[in-house]
């Protein structure tokens, strides 16, 4: 090997490096900001339950309940931290097989069935009779539709409309997710897939997360050699389309 080509090797290695030091860096400032809210809360509250010696049994319950609450949102959000960085390591290898889409898609969108209808939701299904295959792995997948589903329900109560919709072509599968809510402007929407982006200035305000579960979706697709789409027009429609390769029967 020329002295040229190991020079460009080593360069190379030192740029993976630092990229590798300025994303862990990234990390453990966003894990920083995203937890400080939450834990301040908590703080709070057992102050208060520590300090308030006048308040009765059912105001000590309501506020434990509160902790309770708060401390499942750490938890939750340390979760998203270590899949991600599971994702990004590429440590764990994923087993890919022959998947039913109408059997997986079927389950999910009926799994949030009542808690939609519940919030009154109009539910759209459009998934074809006939079997469509795809080659995935059903649990990555579920996790994939469960994200989905659970984001059309957070940012598209304006509109109030949900649907699903499977489809194919000759190489591929396709599962659309979509709302009619307010949507995601232009600007945005090559930014929403990005670690820590939250949609503050075209989503609810009120529903603002730790900005990783859209991270963690495109994750999982491409981690079973799919792509991930999104398209949106304001108070129309706004689809998040899955792709994945098409198996034959």
């Amino acid at each position: 090997m020329a002295i040229n080509q190991l020079l460009d090797a080593k360069q190379k290695t030192n740029a993976d490096h630092a990229k590798v030091e300025i994303s862990m860096r990234k990390m453990l400032s966003n894990i920083s900001h995203d937890l400080k809210t939450p834990l301040t809360v908590i703080l709070g509250y057992t102050e208060m339950l520590n300090k308030d010696k006048t308040m009765n049994k059912e105001e000590q319950q309501i506020l434990l309940e509160k902790v309770h609450v708060k401390t499942l949102e750490v938890m939750e959000l340390i979760h998203k931290f270590f899949d991600l960085a599971k994702l990004e390591s590429g440590d764990k290898a994923i087993e890919m097989t022959k998947v039913n889409m109408n059997e997986v898609c079927r389950e999910k969108i009926l799994s949030f069935y009542d808690l939609v209808t519940s919030k009154g939701f109009h539910v759209h299904i459009d998934i074809p009779e006939r079997n469509i295959y795809a080659l995935g792995n059903v649990e990555v997948l579920g996790r994939v539709l469960n994200n989905l589903i659970s984001n059309a329900i957070t940012y598209g109560d304006d509109g109030k409309t949900l649907g699903m919709t499977l489809r194919d072509d000759e190489t591929n599968v396709y599962i659309d997710v979509w709302d009619t809510g307010k949507g995601i402007d232009e600007s945005h929407i090559d930014k929403v897939f990005e670690r820590m982006y939250t949609l503050e200035d075209s989503r609810n305000r009120l529903y603002q997360g730790s900005g990783l579960g859209l991270t963690i979706t495109k994750r999982l697709v491409e981690a079973m050699d799919g792509k991930i789409h999104l398209s949106s027009k304001p108070y129309e429609k706004t689809i998040f389309t899955v792709a994945l390769k098409k198996m034959q029967f």
